[in-house]
């Protein structure tokens, strides 16, 4: 995967602009544990249209990475996942040359909607196209498995089964689209204490069912059967300790939402709508709640592209 070394990026392009989405978990498995401790997970996982900006421009000036972030709550430095795969990719490409980078905030953080991992993944792919690599999307998706669980999925987007640690992920395809309202309280929840939780609360693990065996073999699938098979194994403990995120459910379903679920940890909750005017409808109904956000999104719409 590696390319003769070079000190210097494409000269006719400076600098690319990567939109990253939010994703959700239509169905969230969390499944036995491996030997180093972490879980298998099953997931169907989908995009939609709530973006983050990745601003990569190439800086002859120096040879860092430096990192700029609007939000004051994430840190800028090798912490950073965005950082993190900035240096990923220049050590497997074995380059060393110097980047500034802009990464604007939409999504929220802690949020279960995996913008971490899709800022990380929009850097892979915006150095590979600063850099003109030509790594393909199993390429870039091998560098990202590295830095998180959910990376690899973002180069497979829109839909696709994620399985293991992430590591196995299966594009498929869901006839028609839907409109999305994503309700964040305002609060993070922290994917590790919702691990420990859920594996002090549940009694053993319940197999993966067939159906969803036979929905990861089909190229195509529709919305009808993914509603009918959706659901997440952390929304009994993440409920549990924060009351409201099932009350934030009721009211999705209750303003005509054809699925309400946790994504991810949480704490974001979200609702599958058929039609605009009713998702807008049930939206305005969480603005002005205290530190709530509601976001109207749809599910064809989010992918990372390049600008």
């Amino acid at each position: 995967m590696t390319r003769p070394h070079e000190d210097s990026p494409d000269p006719s392009r400076s600098a690319v602009t990567v939109f990253a989405p939010a994703k959700v978990n239509l169905i969230l498995r969390v499944l036995d544990r491996r030997p180093e401790g972490f879980h298998n997970l099953w997931s169907l996982m989908q995009t939609v249209g709530l973006e983050d900006a990745v601003t990569i421009r190439s800086a002859p000036q120096h040879t860092e990475i430096r990192l700029q972030c609007d939000s004051n709550a994430l840190s800028v430095d090798q912490t950073n996942l965005v950082y993190r795969a900035a240096a990923a990719v220049l050590a497997q490409a074995q380059r060393k040359i110097g980047l500034d980078i802009r990464l604007a905030k939409r999504i929220p953080m802690g949020a279960g909607l995996g913008g971490g991992s899709s800022d990380a993944a929009a850097t892979i792919l915006g150095i590979n196209q600063l850099l003109k690599l030509g790594w393909s999307a199993a390429q870039m998706a091998e560098v990202g498995q590295e830095l998180g669980s959910d990376v690899p999925f973002f180069f497979h987007a829109p839909t696709a089964v994620v399985a293991g640690r992430g590591e196995r992920v299966k594009a498929i395809h869901v006839a028609d689209s839907r409109w999305v309202v994503l309700v964040n309280p305002g609060f993070p929840v922290e994917t590790k204490w919702a691990y420990q939780q859920l594996s002090t609360t549940r009694q053993g693990v319940v197999p993966l069912s067939e159906r969803c065996t036979q929905l990861e073999a089909q190229p195509l699938t529709t919305w009808d059967a993914v509603i009918s098979l959706a659901s997440n194994d952390f929304e009994g403990p993440v409920f549990a300790a924060h009351p409201i995120l099932q009350q934030i459910k009721r009211g999705l379903l209750s303003g005509g939402a054809q699925l309400a679920l946790l994504s991810g940890s949480g704490a974001t909750v979200f609702g599958i709508f058929q039609e605009e005017a009713e998702a807008r409808q049930s939206a305005a109904t969480f603005h002005g709640r205290s530190e709530m956000k509601a976001f109207v999104v749809q599910t064809n719409s989010g992918k990372l592209r390049i600008e």
